[in-house]
């Protein structure tokens, strides 16, 4: 069974590959349009109108792509984002966007029904995480939360949690197209697992009884959730990728 992938993460993966030769326009069409009716480009330069994704990608190659690498920032953390301020405020808001290298321009992708139209915008250079890093941070994260949710009793108001917690080599794969080191691949299974726990401790906030459980919970589970959202971004932004 394989993890669904952000919209963000697929199209910079996806993407990437394709502009290094190793998907063929067909496969990178299913791979990012997934379960989605379609997907759709708006705002290029010097283009009017809306572009299908191929055009899209097609497009942003001809300025000069190098490659598309994801953020995926939540407020008070920016990570993946180099400004301005407009394209920073547009992906704080749905907590993903694409940077186009070589470009100066990013997408934020936004849902209408069953499509995702990707809306080009003038971005900023960014500093990421390092793959080790990210890496060791997550794993990191993962141990210290894993301690402090056990001291909070995780097993009495979430044991699905616990569970997950305690097992936490079983996670399920993703899919990626070649060119894409393993390593990154690996990190981004564990960073959706990072992320699935976190949304699945904060259901309901567990059940606590008091606001200042509530308050233990969320604290003991923000350093995961930063964790998780720098290493995806790391993991899908070929600029932080380790040498092959």
């Amino acid at each position: 069974m394989t993890t669904v992938l952000p919209a963000s993460a697929r199209l910079a993966w996806w993407g990437t590959a394709w502009l290094r030769g190793h998907a063929v326009p067909d496969l990178v069409l299913d791979a990012v349009i997934g379960e989605d009716a379609t997907h759709v480009v708006v705002g290029l330069p010097e283009t009017d109108g809306t572009a299908t994704l191929v055009q899209g990608l097609a497009a942003l190659r001809r300025r000069g792509a190098t490659g598309f690498g994801a953020a995926f920032p939540a407020e008070g953390d920016p990570v993946g984002l180099g400004g301005p301020a407009e394209f920073n405020r547009d992906a704080l808001e749905v907590g993903e966007a694409v940077l186009v290298d070589g470009t100066g321009l990013g997408l934020v992708p936004g849902r209408t029904g069953a499509a995702v139209v990707w809306t080009v915008q003038p971005a900023g250079r960014r500093q990421l995480p390092d793959v080790g890093e990210a890496d060791r941070t997550l794993r990191s994260g993962l141990l210290e939360t894993a301690q402090a949710l056990a001291d909070l009793d995780v097993a009495r108001w979430r044991p699905e949690v616990a569970d997950r917690l305690l097992d936490l080599r079983h996670r399920e794969a993703v899919d990626a197209p070649d060119g894409v080191p393993t390593r990154c691949v690996e990190l981004a299974a564990r960073a959706l697992q990072a992320t699935a726990i976190v949304e699945l401790a904060l259901e309901d906030d567990g059940g606590a009884l008091s606001a200042y459980e509530i308050q233990q919970r969320r604290a003991a589970l923000v350093p995961l959730e930063r964790a998780g959202r720098g290493a995806l971004t790391a993991a899908c932004s070929p600029e932080a990728w380790p040498p092959h």
